[in-house]
């Protein structure tokens, strides 16, 4: 470069994390999103590995996480942000990128989970409203109508199970629990999730409510040494809601070891079912256990991947980490 004058930010920020040689112009095709990318049959570059990037949260995110767990209960404000130098509209978009809602929004998440909990747990309507940091009481019924559906008075005593997010390097996931083990476990961007947890709502009878549980803690540990991978089968307890022989396809989708694949006419034949591959296929699609029962490494009898509600540029990642990974030893079949 003879010119004098430094380049843009960004361009100078991915000539640094891109060692590889850049494409020529006309041999370079640009798409809207990661997955489209996959879509279109592109894989990562295996010198750069984008992707792995994609694990470290920014430092904004990381230091606002930090405050807000700090102090749940803080009503916060693009004021509040503005006293800590920060530029609102940046926020808003880093937090979409992250999470696809804004820090803002998250935070009034959290404080309506609070409230959510207080009645669980036998408190007034107005008590909750207040732990939860709401002035007005049909600010704090309109925040749990939009997010669960129901009337504050209906959760009084109720039983809650607990949401949260988990990073991955594919994406954020929705991962919720009661005290002992785990029922959901699903991307953000499945288009299905509102149903899944409107049907989870109701096959529990319970209430959803933003929080940590330690089954949470635990297969957000397991799905870390996964990505890194340094572990093969997860060991979080689970509860599968579904039909018996519904149940039985995810137990036998569990004992595919990582790395391999399987049909559904593979699946259905272990089961001693061979005609009832439709059947297997919506037992599949029906699991709400992301990773953990790995829908993913079910293709066609010819080979080709086919539908996954993560996206197929998912379920492609995943069998490729996985063999990329082989612990087979270590899985030796454990469901």
């Amino acid at each position: 470069m003879t010119s004098s004058v430094l380049p843009d930010p960004q361009t100078l920020y991915a000539a640094l994390i891109a060692p590889a040689r850049k494409p020529k112009f006309s041999h370079t095709e640009f798409r809207d999103s990661i997955s489209a990318c996959f879509e279109a049959g592109y894989r990562p570059c295996q010198r750069c590995r984008p992707l792995d990037r994609l694990r470290v949260r920014e430092p904004l995110v990381s230091d606002l996480m930090q405050r807000l767990n700090n102090d749940p209960g803080h009503l916060w404000s693009e004021a509040d942000l503005l006293r800590l130098g920060l530029d609102p509209s940046t926020v808003r978009r880093t937090f979409n990128r992250h999470f696809g809602m804004t820090f803002l929004d998250l935070a009034r998440l959290r404080r309506t989970g609070r409230g959510l909990a207080a009645l669980s747990q036998g408190e007034s309507v107005i008590d909750a409203q207040l732990e939860a940091g709401y002035e007005s009481g049909n600010g704090f019924r309109e925040a749990i109508q939009r997010l669960l559906g129901d009337c504050p008075a209906e959760y009084k005593g109720r039983h809650l199970l607990k949401a949260d997010w988990i990073e991955t390097p594919i994406g954020s996931m929705l991962a919720v629990a009661d005290l002992n083990a785990l029922h959901l476990l699903e991307f953000f961007d499945r288009k299905a999730l509102p149903t899944e947890l409107t049907r989870l709502r109701k096959i529990t009878g319970s209430s959803i409510a933003f929080g940590r549980l330690s089954p949470i803690d635990r297969i957000e540990r397991e799905l870390g040494d996964y990505f890194s991978g340094s572990r093969a089968c997860f060991e979080t307890p689970l509860i599968c809601h579904g039909s018996a022989f519904t149940r039985a396809v995810w137990d036998a989708l569990r004992a595919v070891p990582p790395g391999l694949c399987r049909s559904y006419s593979d699946i259905a034949a272990s089961l001693g079912r061979p005609t009832a591959m439709r059947a297997v296929a919506r037992a599949n699609g029906a699991n709400q256990i992301a990773i953990v029962i790995p829908c993913h490494r079910i293709i066609g009898a010819d080979g080709a991947l086919i539908g996954y509600g993560g996206g197929l540029w998912r379920k492609r990642w995943l069998i490729e980490h996985e063999k990329r990974h082989p612990l087979s030893d270590e899985f030796s079949g454990k469901i």
